[in-house]
């Protein structure tokens, strides 16, 4: 397995770059995230990288950090996700931005990723929770399992995301479930 390369960026042609170690150039396909923080060409460059062996070919694909190939390798993982799929979700979505949603199972987050449908949007959460987290990224402003539920709930009731946070954040740590959409909704009316 490749896990990693360094060597100098030859060619970036959108999703595919080439990279020059020692003489061979490796093709490697990589998120836009990545392609954005990529210097210019003729400069050294270092990808993390994971290789996908398939009948007909063998595939690198790049990242930028550990936790975008992290990302990645449990997106492929995810029953009808392919490797293309997969590039798109880490081209719209940060690896924290993409925790977080599964966190809080915000299937709206996914669907604005081109390629994801409301029935993929709701496998990848399905199938992904538990498995990206705090481990991979997640965002400084996730809220705990409880205030997740509470969160959904003012969501569901139209609220949007940020008046939705804001509610949550100012409740007491334990608090539970209904308790807490009362609460919220309270502060929310003020």
């Amino acid at each position: 397995m490749i896990g990693r390369l360094t060597g100098t960026l030859v060619e970036k042609t959108p999703p595919t770059v080439c990279v020059d170690v020692n003489g061979v150039g490796y093709e490697i396909d990589v998120p836009m995230s990545t392609l954005y923080t990529l210097p210019e060409t003729g400069a050294r460059v270092s990808l993390h990288t994971h290789l996908a062996v398939r009948e007909d070919a063998h595939v690198l694909y790049g990242f930028a950090t550990a936790d975008e190939r992290a990302a990645f390798r449990q997106l492929i993982k995810v029953t009808g996700i392919g490797a293309r799929t997969a590039l798109a979700v880490l081209s719209g979505l940060s690896v924290a931005d993409l925790a977080q949603a599964v966190t809080l199972q915000e299937t709206g987050r996914l669907t604005r990723v081109p390629g994801i449908g409301k029935k993929t949007a709701e496998r990848l959460l399905l199938e992904l929770r538990g498995k990206l987290g705090a481990d991979l990224g997640a965002a400084p402003h996730a809220v705990p399992d409880g205030q997740a539920d509470i969160l959904n709930a003012l969501l569901a009731l139209g609220y949007s995301e940020r008046e939705s946070q804001a509610a949550v954040k100012t409740l007491p740590a334990g608090v539970g479930v209904s308790d807490g959409i009362r609460q919220a909704l309270k502060t929310l009316v003020r």
